[in-house]
């Protein structure tokens, strides 16, 4: 298993979820991935930490052949990583240019070379699964638009790798998460808890989203219980937004 991003917040999550299901994890993030690895191992999974920086094409194929060289291959891919809390936030018109570039290129051009990166191998294997972490954003258009067109994109290429794994058995999927309390949101949320009570009191499930909420259907889409299942989105939000 590999997955972006997964030094901390929801990736680490994933990490750890799929350690308790006793997968390989291969860790890669651009900042330090020590505490998640460890937090692997200590399940009594195997893990490795990969520095990369998923927006240079290089780096992402050392992640997959780094993957290949510890495991044997990529069974799957997680493509977590993305630029959030750390993006400038402003209106459409007063949006810096390069703010726009850099969100494309973690959050799309990143997706995008990770997958190029892995699917000569998923290919070589006769299949495996992608799972790209796209957002809640996508449907409801609150937030900032480099963030939400980025992740706009990402489900168009889940939808194209989708059609052209087929023939291959490399499914791909996107998951849209809510807004879910991670240091991350909470960082961005700050002392105005209004955004996150305005989301419970529209929320059926009435209660904040928690990263934990989230790895369930990630471990659902790595695994051949959805071996039928490609080219989806699923909404996790606790019935926030219905589709």
């Amino acid at each position: 298993m590999v997955v972006t991003g997964g030094g901390r917040n929801l990736g680490r999550e994933y990490c750890l979820a799929f350690g308790r299901a006793g997968a390989r994890v291969v860790v890669a993030d651009i900042r330090d991935t020590d505490e998640t690895v460890a937090g692997v191992r200590a399940l009594g999974a195997p893990a490795i930490g990969v520095h990369t920086d998923v927006s240079d094409e290089t780096s992402a194929a050392e992640l997959v052949a780094a993957a290949v060289a510890e495991f044997g291959g990529v069974d799957v891919l997680v493509n977590n990583a993305a630029l959030y809390g750390d993006l400038l936030r402003a209106p459409l018109a007063e949006l810096p240019r390069d703010a726009f570039d850099q969100a494309m290129a973690v959050n799309v051009t990143g997706t995008f070379l990770c997958m190029k990166a892995a699917w000569p191998v998923l290919r070589r294997q006769g299949g495996g699964s992608i799972i790209n972490i796209s957002s809640g954003t996508f449907w409801t258009g609150m937030g900032s638009a480099h963030y939400i067109a980025s992740k706009a994109a990402v489900i168009g290429l889940t939808r194209a790798a989708a059609r052209e794994g087929g023939p291959l058995n490399i499914r791909c999927n996107a998951v849209t998460p809510g807004f879910t309390m991670s240091q991350a949101s909470i960082d961005v949320m700050g002392a105005n808890t209004q955004l996150a009570d305005g989301i419970v009191a529209a929320t059926p499930l009435g209660r904040r989203q928690q990263p934990a909420d989230l790895v369930g259907t990630v471990l659902f889409l790595a695994s051949d219980a959805s071996a039928f299942i490609t080219g989806q989105t699923l909404n996790v939000d606790g019935g926030w937004h219905m589709h």
